[in-house]
Order: C-alpha cells, then sequence, then structure tokens
C-alpha cells in the first residue's frame, strides 16, 4: 500500500497509509489527533501543577508553623488538611490551572468570611499566607 506525507505545522508531519477515502474523513483523523495531542499536554501540566502543590503542603507540613484561620491559630498538620479539602472542592470544579491559582482560591482567605489566612513561624511575626506560601514555592521552583 503506498504511503503518504502530511505536514500539518512547522514540523509536524504524519505519514498515512493512504487509502481511497475522502478529504472529510482524513480531516476528522486529524482533529481527532490534534484533540489528543492538548490532552496529554493539559494531563501533562496538571500533574506537573498537583506535584507542586503537594510539596507546598509538604513544606507547610513540615515548617512547623502556625496557621491562623477565622482568628484561631492551628498547627501545620491541621493547616494542610484544611487545605487539601479546599483543593479537592476546587479540582471537583475544574477550576484549577496553576499552583498560584490554588494559593489564591484556597490558601489565602476564608471562603465564608473573607478574612486573610497568616502563617507565623517560631518567634516571627505573622505574614499573609499568600506571601510566605509565595516564598515556599519559589523555593520549591529553585527561583
Amino acid at each position: 500500500m503506498p504511503s503518504k506525507v502530511f505536514c500539518i505545522a512547522d514540523g509536524v508531519c504524519v505519514m498515512a497509509v493512504v487509502y481511497q477515502v475522502s478529504i472529510h474523513s482524513l480531516i476528522q483523523v486529524l482533529v481527532v489527533s490534534c484533540v489528543w495531542g492538548m490532552a496529554s499536554v493539559a494531563f501533562a501540566q496538571n500533574k506537573g501543577v498537583s506535584q507542586e502543590i503537594t510539596a507546598l503542603l509538604e513544606k507547610l507540613e513540615s515548617s512547623q508553623c502556625e496557621f491562623n484561620r477565622n482568628g484561631s491559630w492551628y498547627g501545620a498538620s491541621k493547616a494542610r488538611s484544611h487545605l487539601e479539602r479546599k483543593l479537592a472542592y476546587i479540582e471537583a470544579r475544574g477550576e484549577l490551572k496553576s499552583t498560584e491559582q490554588f494559593i489564591e482560591l484556597a490558601a489565602t482567605q476564608s471562603s465564608f468570611t473573607g478574612q486573610a489566612y497568616q502563617v507565623r513561624c517560631h518567634a516571627t511575626q505573622a505574614v499573609p499566607s499568600q506571601e510566605w506560601l509565595m516564598s515556599q514555592l519559589k523555593e520549591i521552583r529553585g527561583r
């Protein structure tokens, strides 16, 4: 059977066995291939985001810092559990695109009261959780 190479973008070529098919069928195959490729990229990005968030929550838990939520101070492990529940809610809604978005939507303020979360480590002054988490994210990324 004869084969033919189709180039659909710069450097992206597909070798196909040529059958007598309509151009409509060929377009359907190309569209399905492109959608599959985009889904693979999205999955890889989400996996990277998930790994970063896990690393961030591990840093919080191992920090022995305290987490202020709605006026009460909690240990780092309770803070992690709380943020994991909020993460599950956001993921279920399909809204999570980045680690920064996780920090913004789940780890910055109370969803009920709007009160900002704070982190206090050892004898230092409390800082907004967003500030603390972003600094930890930079460390995770090696910046």
